[in-house]
């Protein structure tokens, strides 16, 4: 992949965005991946200051879309002293993250490595720092894990060195997030008690796929559209042309031919899982949409009438980012794989919206 330090002027904002007004606070993201949750801070008038990630190709985007730098770092190898010097002197600090939730997903199935002692680092790093305000979101099973032990230590450590913690699973319909998605929200403050965000639509009234990428130029399974690259929709074998094409919106794999079903569904022990090789209905959210989403055989990502999968933009507009956010500079070799992480991983842009407005008004009364 062909990488550049990123022209801060390009990309889905101007630095004159913040620079229009006095930021609300300087903001430091570790784990940013492609850039979403510095993003909504952005949208909502905070300098992002710097972004931490293990992964080069989260480079371009972040650097692209949020007018920052991006630092390539292992965050377990991070010291709260090189932390402290990427705040912006003068405001207010606010340190964001999510550390990477993949061991406590449901979608995981017990099969990833993420390691636990990420978030107990992230801890000791807010304990060195002690900025004005930290907020991380995450997988709700965090709460959970290891008995709910790793999520408490983390709230009480935060307690003990003077935060006050609001948290709370929340909906990300509620938000304007067009999928159905659980995120954990936390807010640490040393000003005051913060406030969570508020909820701005109603669950029983939700956006739909169809308010989203219902107006996309069609495509076929492989295509690639020749005005917008990442509109690109992924091959499909010809058994699984003929299993979307007997597939129903909302539908599962139980309406086909039994000549379809996938041997592992015959089985007893595969018989109740419907959960993939599934059209996305016009009418509803679309399901969470995570890594592996290009893929009609990995969930529910069946385009609602087209006989491929969604595409790679189609991912991210669902996942709320803006249409022209940049996922990588023109020219440059990216894997398809690899575009599906940042997209899959990244938090939805209006909600992170959601939390820097919050925090912001915090801030504001609290000055």
């Amino acid at each position: 992949m062909k990488q550049a330090g990123g022209n801060l002027t390009k990309g889905s904002v101007s630095t004159e965005h913040w620079n229009s007004s006095r930021p609300a606070g300087s903001v430091v993201d570790l784990f940013c991946g492609a850039g979403a949750l510095s993003h909504g801070f952005l949208l909502e008038n905070f300098k992002i200051s710097c972004g931490y990630d293990v992964n080069e190709y989260c480079r371009y985007p972040f650097e692209q879309n949020n007018c920052a730098k991006f630092v390539r770092r292992d965050i377990l190898k991070l010291s709260s002293v090189d932390l402290k010097r990427e705040f912006t002197p003068g405001l207010r600090r606010v340190l964001i993250g999510c550390a990477p939730c993949q061991r406590f997903s449901k979608y995981t199935q017990g099969r990833s490595r993420s390691n636990p002692k990420l978030l107990e680092h992230f801890s000791e790093l807010i304990a060195g720092v002690l900025p004005d305000v930290v907020s991380m979101e995450n997988v709700p099973q965090l709460i959970r894990f290891d008995d709910g032990k790793l999520f408490e230590n983390f709230v009480q450590q935060l307690k003990n060195t003077g935060f006050h913690v609001r948290w709370k699973v929340v909906d990300c319909t509620e938000f304007g997030a067009p999928q159905a998605r659980s995120r954990l929200v936390l807010i640490g403050s040393r000003l005051g008690e913060p406030k969570l965000p508020i909820p701005e639509f109603e669950s029983k009234n939700p956006k739909t796929v169809k308010d989203i990428i219902g107006n996309m130029p069609p495509l076929k399974a492989g295509e690639i559209c020749p005005e917008d690259p990442l509109h690109r929709a992924s091959r499909m074998s010809q058994t699984n042309m003929r299993r979307i094409k007997s597939s129903k919106p909302g539908g599962t794999w139980h309406d086909w031919d039994k000549e379809l079903v996938a041997n592992c569904h015959r089985k007893s022990s595969g018989y109740s899982y419907r959960n993939v090789y599934g059209r996305m209905r016009w009418d509803r959210p679309a399901p969470t949409i995570t890594t592996q989403f290009n893929g009609f055989g990995n969930g529910r990502f069946g385009h609602p009438d087209q006989d491929r999968a969604i595409s790679l933009r189609e991912g991210a507009l669902l996942q709320t980012f803006p249409t022209n956010y940049e996922f990588c500079a023109k020219n440059s070799t990216v894997s398809i794989k690899e575009l599906c992480r940042m997209i899959g991983n990244a938090v939805p842009v209006v909600l992170s919206r959601a939390i820097a407005r919050s925090i912001a008004n915090h801030l504001a009364v609290n000055t």
